[in-house]
């Protein structure tokens, strides 16, 4: 009896199916020495076990400012939640004008975010906010928030890494 390709191809694609349905009804599988399970995926991140709002200086110790890596905080610092909140912190401008000012602003999209064009962006904490407590944004939904530095035409975000992405998840319901 002969198969056509599209008959061959449909019945590899039943039969995928059917082994990964089976898979997934199984939440306690073995799969090589240890037992897989849905909170212990290798695959996925951990479940906010206080399943309340966490709260972020960014940049840890270090706060905001010029030179420091973002992006590599946030993904050292991550998972994020819907409705944790990240603390921007930054010493204000100087009185007598010397210092290096910041500020915070939100990009639209992933392509402005990448070559820091602030045309798109919305200002969210300027140069005065982040001083004493800082400033705070709540991750009110789950979606890509791109941060960065507005300060000097872009200058801090392109050339000093102040930028960063975070995606919030949901919290895990168990």
């Amino acid at each position: 009896m002969a198969f056509a390709n599209g008959q061959v191809f449909l019945l590899l694609a039943v039969l995928f199916s059917s082994m990964f349905a089976i898979g997934l009804a199984n939440y306690d599988f073995n799969w090589g020495p240890t037992t897989w399970n849905k909170t212990n995926c290798p695959y996925s991140h951990p479940p906010n076990a206080t399943q309340t709002s966490n709260r972020f200086i960014v940049g840890g110790s270090e706060n905001w400012h010029y030179g420091f890596n973002y992006m590599d905080w946030a993904r050292n610092n991550g998972p994020f939640f819907v409705n944790d909140t990240l603390v921007f912190k930054y010493d204000p401008p100087n009185v007598n004008g010397t210092g290096f000012p910041h500020s915070v602003y939100l990009f639209s999209n992933y392509r402005s975010f990448i070559k820091c064009d602030l045309r798109r962006a919305k200002r969210i904490a300027d140069p005065s906010q982040g001083a004493g407590e800082g400033f705070e944004f709540v991750l009110k939904k789950m979606q890509t928030y791109y941060f960065g530095c507005g300060e000097h035409k872009g200058i801090h975000c392109k050339t000093g890494n102040m930028k960063f992405a975070v995606m919030p998840l949901k919290h895990w319901r168990f």
